[in-house]
């Protein structure tokens, strides 16, 4: 029996581990990165029009929904009722949003994987600045959910993928002059 050189054994495992991150790449692409990590070309935030673009619009929608939610548990801090009442909003209406995506993720893709929840601004301490702080992070915040909203309907054929941008468009489209019109009656900028 004639045994494989050293040089040739290591060589081949080397090709074989290369070959096998390219193929973990190209079966798993949409978990490489989120879009509050690192954005694509062009400012992209879901990057080319593959297969797999619906999944990582979801698993952006779902960061996304999660960030409200995340923002809104330091926003409980507010004694404005507009603030407590937008909270409370949240509280109530994300956790269905995101549990409609994630049956999307399941019935779709056969993927059950939760998304980690994104980093969020910290916004500090109750002070007088407080709720300048919040509506400045929430404005930015649905600036970017519109972004991504006109990204995918760009890109996607699924009918339940652009009813979702459109239906999640014109409510931070609605929010966003809602937050800029309590930012202008409440701070002189």
């Amino acid at each position: 029996m004639k045994s494989i050189s050293i040089p040739l054994s290591v060589s081949l495992m080397i090709v074989t581990l290369i070959l096998g991150m390219g193929f973990g790449y190209y079966v798993t692409p949409e978990y490489q990165s989120s879009k509050y990590e690192t954005m694509g070309n062009n400012g992209e935030m879901l990057g080319e029009a593959d297969r797999n673009l619906d999944l990582r619009y979801i698993n952006s929608m779902i960061s996304h929904h999660r960030a409200a939610m995340l923002v809104a548990e330091q926003a409980e801090a507010s004694t404005r009722p507009e603030i407590q009442k937008l909270v409370n909003d949240i509280k109530t209406n994300e956790p269905k949003l995101i549990d409609d995506l994630y049956e999307w993720k399941r019935e779709w893709y056969g993927d059950t994987r939760l998304v980690r929840d994104p980093v969020v601004p910290y916004l500090g301490s109750y002070d007088s600045s407080f709720d300048l702080r919040l509506l400045n992070v929430l404005i930015a915040h649905h600036e970017e959910g519109i972004e991504m909203t006109k990204e995918v309907r760009l890109k996607t054929s699924r009918t339940e993928i652009i009813d979702n941008a459109d239906a999640v468009e014109a409510f931070l489209t609605s929010t966003l002059k809602e937050f800029g019109g309590w930012r202008s009656e409440w701070y002189t900028l």
